[in-house]
């Protein structure tokens, strides 16, 4: 029986690099045994997504995400939102051309080169990756691979650019964080999770599923890609000078031990404002994206989809 492979870019991500490209990777995925073809993203909301869905269902055996995390989550989504038994679900590729790429640094995939990255096919080497799934008050659901955070610093995860990151490094997050301080506001939240219940006040809250966060790899310092938990950090709030405090620490991977720190692994988060704080609207950010608003529950699929691994 014949594979199919269904190629979605995104043509405006990172430099534009996508489209004269895509003639190479669809060589290199013919090479690997499948029938390829590509399908370009458009400006339309969730175009990624939808098409990820039809081809799932359609019984591709496997499609390649090639633009950013944004372009990844859809991707990763669209196949979630098939609800295709485990049999049936396709295999996934990435092939990095964001600004970030944190999921493909995780997954040691070339993200300097596109081309080397969809080589990583022909080396047949697969792992089963978790998911994460957020459902919200409203009825509403949506899935990440990376990265969930809320909070007032949760702007510092993706608020700098990549430019300035390049030139700068962990310095670029502290000064970021500096301007921040003046602004910083305090969300007083129930936490919910396997080893207990939080009450209180908090500057941010992470959930992660890889050790790749705003191009760092050591604010997650024990992920593990496919073992069913999260990783959840929560940062009290603190006076400006600690808060810079735990800041460089955490870039270091040096933070998990702080009194000001919250950090466990669980299976499962529900999250929910209280107190002042019951009837504010605050948002959760996943894999760099708006996501929905509190509350929210989030679970962890493990070993959802089948990826490609460097």
């Amino acid at each position: 029986m014949t594979k199919r492979a269904r190629l979605i870019y995104n043509p405006v991500s990172g430099h534009e690099q996508m489209p004269k490209n895509v003639s190479d990777i669809l060589d290199i995925l013919e090479q690997a045994g499948y029938e390829a073809s590509a399908f370009r993203t458009t400006p339309a909301p969730l175009s990624a997504q939808n098409e990820a869905t039809r081809v799932a269902k359609d019984g591709f055996s496997l499609v390649v995400a090639a633009g950013g995390d944004g372009t990844i989550n859809e991707v990763v989504s669209g196949i979630a939102f098939a609800f295709l038994p485990k049999e049936e679900r396709p295999r996934m590729a990435i092939i990095p051309a964001g600004t970030t790429n944190d999921y493909a640094r995780a997954l040691k995939i070339p993200r300097d080169d596109v081309v080397a990255a969809a080589k990583v096919i022909l080396k047949d080497k697969v792992q089963k990756m978790d998911v994460g799934r957020a459902d919200f008050g409203d009825g509403s659901q949506k899935y990440f691979v990376n990265i969930a955070a809320a909070g007032s610093l949760a702007e510092l995860t993706y608020g700098v650019s990549s430019d300035v990151k390049s030139a700068l490094g962990y310095a670029a997050y502290l000064i970021k964080g500096a301007e921040m301080l003046p602004n910083l506001s305090e969300c007083e939240m129930r936490l919910t999770f396997d080893k207990g219940v939080y009450e209180g006040k908090l500057s941010l809250l992470l959930l992660g599923m890889t050790n790749s966060i705003g191009g760092f790899e050591k604010i997650m310092p024990n992920a593990e890609l496919s073992d069913g938990l999260f990783q959840l950090i929560v940062v009290k709030p603190s006076d400006p000078g600690n808060l810079l405090r735990l800041m460089a620490l955490a870039l270091n991977g040096k933070h998990v031990d702080d009194p000001n720190i919250i950090y466990t692994k669980t299976t499962s988060l529900k999250a929910e404002l209280i107190g002042h704080n019951r009837d504010d609207k605050l948002s959760v950010n996943l894999d760099g994206e708006e996501g929905g608003m509190f509350p929210v529950t989030f679970e962890n699929l493990r070993e959802r989809i089948e990826f490609y691994v460097g």
